[in-house]
């Protein structure tokens, strides 16, 4: 049964004084294609370029590594407020972004296409907004399916419908979601602070002092080689490999804190192990710590240029011999001690915001479902 004041519609369930449109309906003109013009070196005196991998999966504009455009049309390609975009082509189709003027001016490729809410009809941000959803993305996904490469094109994007209700409603949703996300950003912005905070940080303490001796990692530590597991039995013990946790079996290499090492593939990006664990082939254990702190060490191993010490031509691989002879500097074992509860309680309070901000889009994807559905109403 229909839940009262609700009717079912082809998008799905929505409040009976909400409207379907296709998203053309609710546009000024059709939807245009951007400038097909070569990036060039980012140049203050000439238009940003936006290009698909200038948008974040978020729908934000990336202001790293900024590219321009030279181009004597370039000026019919600058996108305006209430504008949107959408990429047309590539694992990424689909992607959207909703022009912010906080971002500068900004002259759209020709991977994007360009749409023009009409704001007598439809609010930019509860659109740009839908553009978001799991139904979006499923849309997306069976609209973009064709041989080879993915791709969409205007006339298919001006189809795709969209739940509308009142102006007033439209936008009371967006500011709800904006407060969300002004939110997350906030929370991005202070973990980003206190991670460079901690990269400071470590340069300070890390730094040698006249006192501190220097040893190779063979005089202090033991590097163990992973196994495989495939024999084993599923259980609680989990099966590190360089991306991480990859299965859990009810056997275990080692027990204790080590710190984890690629020695194939990724083999820059040290990890701290505590407990019951098992490791694969391509992932360096450390064990046997000889007048050292491990959590010390693990702070040291970040530092440490790993890919210097690469020793294949294809895919970067460390050997363990090599790896033995890096030299690093030790102050006292109490020393390293106070260094590492410094670091650590730096690490868990990065932990604990990044929880946060996990949470904090967690909430913001069910306000989406509710809100864009009408499930729940705030007018």
């Amino acid at each position: 049964m229909l839940k009262t004041g609700y009717k079912l519609t082809e998008i799905g369930l929505i409040p009976e004084d909400w409207e379907v449109k296709d998203l053309g309906g609710v546009l000024l003109s059709n939807p245009d294609y951007g400038i097909n013009a070569a990036a060039v070196k980012y140049d203050d005196t000439l238009p940003t370029y936006l290009r698909i991998t200038d948008i974040d999966d978020n729908g934000r504009f990336i202001k790293d590594n900024l590219s321009s455009v030279d181009d004597l049309n370039s000026s019919k390609y600058y996108l305006n407020e209430n504008e949107i975009v959408f990429a047309r082509t590539g694992a990424s189709v689909g992607k959207t972004y909703l022009y912010n003027r906080k971002d500068g001016d900004l002259v759209f490729a020709g991977f994007l296409i360009r749409t023009k809410v009409n704001t007598d009809k439809a609010h930019s941000k509860f659109i740009f907004y839908n553009t978001q959803t799991k139904y979006y993305e499923n849309w997306i996904i069976s609209n973009s399916m064709r041989s080879g490469q993915p791709g969409i094109n205007s006339n298919e994007i001006k189809s795709l419908q969209i739940p509308l209700p009142t102006l007033s409603e439209q936008e009371a949703i967006a500011s709800a979601l904006s407060d969300t996300d002004a939110w997350i950003k906030s929370l991005e912005q202070l973990i980003a602070k206190k991670r460079f905070i901690k990269q400071g940080a470590m340069q300070t303490l890390l730094t040698p002092k006249e006192d501190w001796e220097v040893k190779k990692l063979g005089e202090v530590l033991k590097f163990g080689s992973g196994r495989d597991y495939k024999h084993l039995n599923g259980g609680a013990i989990p099966v590190y490999g360089t991306g991480g946790v990859m299965t859990f079996v009810d056997n275990y290499l080692h027990d204790g804190i080590s710190v984890g090492i690629g020695r194939k593939g990724t083999i820059d990006k040290p990890v701290l192990l505590s407990g019951k664990f098992w490791t694969v082939d391509t992932l360096f254990y450390t064990h046997s710590f000889n007048r050292v702190n491990p959590n010390y060490i693990y702070y040291q191993f970040l530092l440490i240029p790993w890919r210097e010490y690469n020793e294949a031509s294809g895919v970067p691989s460390l050997n363990k011999n090599t790896l033995e002879e890096i030299e690093i500097c030790l102050p006292s074992l109490s020393e390293q001690e106070r260094i590492a509860t410094i670091l650590s309680e730096m690490d868990t309070e990065i932990e604990a915001l990044q929880n946060k901000l996990t949470k904090a889009r967690q909430i913001k994807q069910g306000m989406m479902q509710e809100l864009l559905t009408g499930r729940i109403r705030l007018v």
